[in-house]
């Protein structure tokens, strides 16, 4: 017994000090064998899902595959193809091991997977190559696809370099990426930097983060702003590529998103990418998405006109931090770009606090209370702010109360979500410029913060992933098509 606990002890000491994903996933898994959690991973039976309809499904599309039933395999996939299967998706089942899940559910997401493979290099005149292109795209838009959300919380936002490293170390980073206000700076880095010149980003000592100087508070007396907005424009124009939004997406394949809040009354927010507002300059949206209103003055955005020029766009209008009506523009990114599953990298130290992952079976009078009390107090003060904004006269307090009821009436969380481990010995640094070993400490907390939620993203990304590899082969195969006298692919799976 002694010598179990030891051994348990070893492991969370390995998992509290890993440097790297391999490392610590091995800690992971010993823990759970020598706790017993393997165990509940091998029996299929569970009441947190279906477990009876995911094993019909696995056995039926083996078999399907099995036998080249193509036909059959094609009406199956239509007829059952869904991100929650049986609520396979049910965070809970992510809350017994250290390390995955029930061995069920990842054999049969390897199976669609393997399904959709077979279905995409099988040669077969009974499913030819406009068949299959019109079969993956429609299916595939169907099914939906991942985001990435980065949220605000000035330097904290470093925590979100961490999260995209250990996301892309394991090839699981989504195409699709949101970040406002600091981590719309972290977004557009991410976008105009293709995957070969990552590792300039993840390096502390090539990632600038010299955003903050201080102007004093006589220049906010003045009507000025608190700090110096050409310091933080240098710290973006050093990160970020000047590119447009489409330049950057033809560039890196990445569809970067940042939402911007307007600075006056009868205007919208906005969110910029490559469909909105295609020749904005990306440098230019994330310097609005980081203009804190007191901390930094209002930005107009620029774009590059038909002439490759430089000019104001919209010069009416100026545009303030994207946290205040969006930080996480899930609707609009859903509606965009088609996207229905969400991970958020959240670090703004007015939510991390109240956001933790629910715990198998967690029920009682206790934490009844919690989420009554959460629920609560955030009904509440939608609607005493909205009374205050009904009420009050004041054109300039209207605007205050607008915003602040934006931000109450916000969702801060995705279905999976990541927050740094601590959040209140790092206040100290939310207006700081970090020297690299600060830096390199944010990136390590993110990458250890994401490695335990890492094989629910695998699972929960497996079939988007799938589907995503498989049109990009067909759309090479249909604009190169292989010579009649050169062999077809490959024939089984």
């Amino acid at each position: 017994m002694n010598s179990n606990k030891k051994a348990l002890r070893r492991c969370e000491d390995a998992l509290a000090h890993a440097t790297d994903y391999a490392t610590w996933s091995a800690a992971a898994q010993e823990h759970d064998r020598l706790t017993g959690a393997v165990e509940w991973q091998e029996q299929d039976a569970s009441p947190d899902y279906d477990y009876r309809l995911v094993q019909a499904r696995l056995e039926e599309l083996r078999e399907l595959r099995r036998h080249g039933e193509v036909a059959r395999l094609v009406f199956c996939l239509h007829e059952g193809l869904h991100g929650n299967l049986g609520n396979i998706a049910n965070p809970t089942l992510y809350g017994y091991c250290r390390f995955g899940t029930k061995r069920l559910l990842t054999a049969y997401l390897d199976e669609i997977a393997a399904a959709l493979d077979y279905l995409c290099d099988y040669e077969t005149p009974a499913f030819p190559l406009p068949d299959k292109l019109r079969f993956f795209e429609r299916t595939a838009q169907s099914f939906g696809r991942s985001a990435l959300m980065l949220s605000g919380g000035a330097t904290l936002g470093l925590f979100h370099l961490g999260v995209i490293k250990a996301l892309w170390s394991e090839s699981l980073l989504p195409r699709v990426v949101s970040g406002s206000s600091s981590g719309s700076i972290v977004a557009a880095t991410l976008g105009t930097h293709t995957d070969a010149e990552l590792a300039r980003v993840f390096d502390p000592n090539l990632f600038t983060v010299e955003a903050w100087r201080s102007l004093g508070f006589k220049s906010l007396l003045k009507g000025s702003s608190l700090m110096d907005s050409r310091q933080l424009e240098r710290c973006i124009d050093h990160n970020v590529r000047a590119l447009t939004f489409e330049e950057a997406f033809d560039r890196t394949g990445r569809i970067v998103s940042i939402p911007v809040s307007p600075a006056r009354a009868h205007q919208h927010s906005r969110l910029l990418n490559y469909l909105s507002a295609p020749n904005v300059l990306i440098r230019r949206a994330a310097l609005a998405s980081c203009a804190i209103p007191g901390v930094f003055p209002a930005v107009m955005l620029e774009a590059r006109d038909f002439n490759g020029v430089t000019v104001p766009y919209m010069p009416g209008d100026k545009w303030v931090d994207g946290t205040l009506n969006s930080d996480l523009p899930m609707l609009r990114v859903a509606r965009m770009h088609n996207v229905n599953h969400y991970i958020v990298s959240q670090t703004n130290p007015h939510i991390v606090p109240f956001i933790g992952d629910p715990k198998p079976h967690e029920k009682g009078l206790l934490s009844f209370t919690r989420d009554i009390v959460s629920s609560t107090f955030q009904l509440y003060l939608k609607h005493l702010l909205d009374l205050a904004r009904q009420n009050v006269d004041s054109h300039t307090l209207g605007l205050l109360l607008d915003k602040a009821y934006s931000v109450a009436d916000q969702s801060y969380s995705g279905d999976i979500t990541i927050v740094p481990p601590t959040w209140l010995n790092n206040l100290l640094d939310i207006f700081s410029n970090p020297r690299p070993e600060r830096i390199a400490e944010f990136i390590l907390t993110g990458e250890r913060a994401t490695w335990p939620k890492l094989e629910r993203i695998r699972n929960a990304t497996r079939i988007s992933r799938a589907f995503e590899t498989c049109l990009e082969r067909l759309r090479t195969r249909l604009a190169f098509p292989v010579a009649a006298d050169e062999p077809a692919g490959r024939t089984s799976a």
